[in-house]
């Protein structure tokens, strides 16, 4: 299942929506950081090379958070998300995010059924913005020193 995050967060980092899309099942569904809802791999492929393709995108630094089984092969992950801007190498803390993914489990490989990106902003609670802000910062020192 962690794999299967990692795939949806490796292909947004490298601009590639077919690979995004490929994560999830024909009638997956992505619910975007602005709202946006976009249903079935067909939609999710041309909305995200529509994005890539008309203006550059940040990066995703993010950490597993929990994973738990629902049902046999059901399982719900939350994470949390930063994103590094096109062209910088800091992290910008209005950009963090709250994810979830679930996903089934088909013929022993994971597809992602929903995956949601929901803004972190933490109103009036500037010390979590900052808190998370940090903790992310961490991770992507960290993948830094591995890579």
């Amino acid at each position: 299942m962690e794999e299967l995050y990692r795939r949806i967060i490796d292909a947004w980092n490298a601009g590639d929506a077919e690979a995004f899309a490929a994560a999830f099942l024909d009638d997956g569904e992505v619910v975007g950081f602005d709202g946006s809802q976009l249903a079935g791999r067909a939609a999710i492929a041309a909305e995200l090379g529509r994005i890539f393709a008309d203006h550059p995108t940040g990066r995703y630094v993010a950490k597993v958070r929990s994973v738990r089984s629902l049902a046999p092969d059901v399982a719900l992950l939350r994470a949390v998300a930063g994103m590094v801007p096109a062209g910088q190498s800091d992290l910008k803390p209005e950009l963090n995010a709250v994810q979830a993914l679930l996903a089934i489990r088909r013929d022993a490989e994971w597809r992602a059924v929903l995956f949601q990106n929901t803004p972190a902003q933490f109103h009036g609670r500037p010390d979590l913005v900052e808190a998370l802000t940090a903790e992310l910062a961490l991770e992507r020192d960290q993948a830094e020193e591995i890579g």
